[in-house]
């Protein structure tokens, strides 16, 4: 098994993404999950650019890692500026790094336009920078920038930029497609006639603006490449990076390659998720391999299929990436993903029973009328649970009121929410305020349930999200509301209200998230 190294950049070129701001802090912790993952490389950031950079390799410095080896980043020296006096290569040096990754001009559209220089003299460039920085003992990677551009546009020229990083003692020679225009047959093709000049390892780093970024990555690996560059989620600037996340099983499940520890590999989907919880940024749903969709199945044809073998719908074992398998429940369901959900609630029923016939129907008739059971699951279970003939219901409604009041265009907006409810031969009549008339019910609610059931205060809202589901209707429109809760065991779930009084909707979606929050913690 040939060995690939993982250089991951997330921490400088993830650091481009438009959304994406890292913390000192951010950045020593994501180096250090980075290595206990396994990766071989992590590109730090660039120390002649910015002070948190320059702080980020002091602080490294002071921390062990197991396996991994920390480069600084930068270019070549200016065209004018021997390597010594070079400011840039000087700060490299002061980072103290075992390893150096410097970025060159490839393309010789960028030598004369962009450095404003002659080609000769950027030759010299890259030959005098690579040897400057091998005579202070650092590995060094010589990434080609724009090398697949460069390349159409003048092939020997392209060739003979990599010829001087070798001549300069490079150790790595990483080709970029730096624009992201290059396509995967384009890269196969390069790669061949690159491999056939030059002779020490080669990596590849690919950007994805033509959205082939992975592509181009496991073609040049298969073309020869030993080393090969990306980010956690695929962040980076304009359309981003190589999506490592993605590469890593295709090459390791796929293809072959040894790239980390099976058990590391299983670690993947933690890891995707962590990071972008780190970058403040929600976890893409859709990701290949670690998405939380990627192993979903709704259609109740599919669902079907994979209950006889997993293989019908799904190219890989999703434990391998420490994914899981997920029955989504809707109006495309059959009964097969009705009896599969259930049993996960610990009850067993038959595919041909009629009360999985029942469910069934209750599904496809709610879902008509807007419910959305896909992602409000604990509002799924309680509908089972009343099927069943089991009763969850812990109040009575008497009657609600909720009062806004505004006075003057200036004033401050009072919402107050009054309720009065039957518990078990208890009648409370209560009022709270609240921010708002969803905040006002919620704690009007609490106010009244707390002496019954006391482990509401260990249930919390933790979203609410409102969706119109006929605009054509105007402010007369339906809406679904969707609220999310916790509780103090970290246990989440969602549930979800209909109507076209968005107070009323609003309503039906917190009395069952208060129903399913208790349920559960009196199971437990």
């Amino acid at each position: 098994m040939t060995k690939i190294f993982l250089y991951d950049t997330t921490l400088r070129d993830g650091a481009q993404s438009e959304r994406i701001s890292f913390s000192l802090e951010d950045k020593i912790r994501i180096a250090q999950r980075l290595d206990e993952f396994g990766f071989d490389y992590i590109e730090g950031g660039w120390p002649g650019s910015n002070p948190k950079d320059l702080n980020f390799f002091k602080r490294i410095k002071e921390i062990p890692l197991k396996k991994a080896k920390i480069a600084a980043f930068g270019s070549t020296r200016r065209a004018q500026v021997t390597p010594e006096d070079d400011a840039n290569l000087k700060s490299l040096l002061e980072s103290e790094t075992p390893v150096v990754t410097i970025f060159g001009k490839t393309w010789d559209l960028h030598v004369i336009e962009v450095l404003k220089t002659t080609l000769d003299n950027n030759l010299k460039m890259i030959y005098d920078s690579v040897k400057y920085l091998k005579s202070h003992n650092k590995e060094v990677i010589y990434d080609a920038e724009h090398f697949f551009d460069g390349f159409k546009s003048d092939p020997e020229y392209a060739l003979a930029t990599l010829d001087a990083a070798v001549e300069g003692g490079a150790d790595w020679i990483v080709l970029a497609d730096t624009n992201g225009g290059t396509l995967p047959w384009e890269v196969e093709e390069i790669m061949k006639k690159v491999k056939e000049r030059i002779k020490v390892p080669l990596g590849i780093h690919t950007h994805n603006d033509s959205g082939v970024a992975v592509a181009n990555s496991v073609i040049a690996v298969r073309e020869g490449a030993t080393q090969v560059q990306g980010t956690i989620n695929g962040y980076g600037e304009r359309c981003g990076n190589s999506n490592l996340c993605t590469i890593i099983p295709i090459l390791q499940l796929k293809m072959g390659y040894e790239v980390i520890p099976e058990e590391k590999l299983a670690q993947l989907t933690d890891l995707a998720n962590w990071v972008s919880e780190v970058a403040n940024l929600p976890p893409d749903p859709t990701a290949p391999f670690v998405g939380r969709s990627a192993f979903a199945h709704k259609g109740g044809v599919h669902v079907n299929a994979v209950l006889k073998n997993p293989k019908s719908y799904e190219h890989i074992d999703p434990s391998k990436v420490g994914n899981k398998r997920r029955f989504l429940i809707s109006e495309l369901s059959g009964t097969s993903t009705i009896v599969s959900k259930v049993k996960e609630l610990n009850i067993d029923i038959d595919r041909d029973s009629p009360l999985a016939k029942m469910i069934l129907e209750q599904i496809t008739h709610l879902e008509n009328e807007g419910y959305y059971f896909e992602g409000a699951e604990a509002s799924f279970e309680l509908l089972v649970r009343h099927a069943l003939g089991q009763e969850t219901k812990l109040f009575d409604l008497i009657g609600l009121r909720v009062i806004i009041e505004k006075i003057g265009d200036k004033g401050e907006t009072i919402t107050e929410a009054t309720l009065k409810l039957k518990v078990g031969d208890n009648v409370v009549h209560v009022a709270a305020d609240g921010d708002g008339p969803v905040h006002a019910l919620d704690q009007a609610l609490r106010k009244a349930l707390i002496e019954f059931y006391p482990e509401l205060k260990n249930i919390h809202l933790s979203d609410f999200k409102v969706r119109v589901l006929n605009g054509g209707a105007g402010t007369a429109a339906k809406v679904r509301v969707l609220i999310d809760s916790s509780n103090s065991k970290g246990d989440t779930w969602s549930t979800v209200g209909v109507s076209t009084n968005i107070i009323e909707a609003s309503w039906e979606a917190l009395v069952q998230s208060i129903e399913y929050g208790i349920l559960k913690m009196r199971e437990i």
